[in-house]
């Protein structure tokens, strides 16, 4: 059964998200699961069911797992990986809705840009907060949970788009006041730095 056309911007929302997230894992799930045929794939899609992309996407993920989660190396991983994880959400949005009028389909990508930069964003911003800590359980931790919910994000995308998108939409808005305080909290960290100690501080 094709893929229904209604669907396609939900699928495209939350994939995007989840291609922000970890686009290596969202590239293979999205790939084994039109492989096994769990889902019907938008047509222009199906290349990405091609055992050397699912095996080239599924080795990135493997190095991805391993580099994310090494405090600091993880912010310049994720630095660099702004010019992949968005271009490559925008790529999948080009060819999952080739189906739509024009003005759909230009729109989608845009989308699919967005919606991608808004979770690389929020996924960089929240690794600046958390990198710091002094111990390295929470960063390995929060890596680990990027790549399971780019993974079940992608799978509920295919079966639940609607469900997928609105979860989609809901995180971003978290992620966007995430960064805000994580924004104002490095510039408090900044002044205070700048100001040096205080008189209180001086004296001890």
């Amino acid at each position: 059964m094709p893929f229904p056309t209604a669907q396609i911007v939900p699928l495209i929302i939350a994939t995007s998200f989840a291609a922000g997230l970890n686009v290596y894992a969202t590239v293979a799930t999205l790939g084994l699961l039109g492989r096994y045929h769990a889902v019907q794939l938008p047509a222009n899609l199906h290349v990405i069911q091609n055992w050397w992309v699912i095996a080239i996407a599924g080795a990135l993920f493997v190095l991805e797992l391993f580099a994310d989660k090494i405090p600091y190396f993880d912010l310049v991983w994720n630095a660099l990986h702004t010019f992949i994880r968005v271009p490559v959400a925008a790529v999948i949005a080009y060819a999952a809705s080739s189906s739509l009028s024009p003005e759909w389909h230009f729109a989608s990508v845009a989308l699919a840009s967005g919606v991608a930069l808004a979770a690389h964003s929020g996924k960089t911003a929240l690794r600046v907060g958390v990198t710091p800590s002094p111990e390295p359980f929470s960063n390995v931790a929060l890596s680990a949970s990027e790549d399971v919910f780019a993974i079940f994000l992608t799978w509920l995308a295919t079966k639940h788009p609607y469900i997928a998108a609105s979860l989609a939409i809901i995180l971003i808005v978290l992620l966007v006041i995430a960064i805000r305080w994580i924004w104002r909290m490095l510039r408090r960290t900044y002044r205070r730095l700048m100001a040096g100690p205080t008189p209180a501080e001086s004296t001890t």
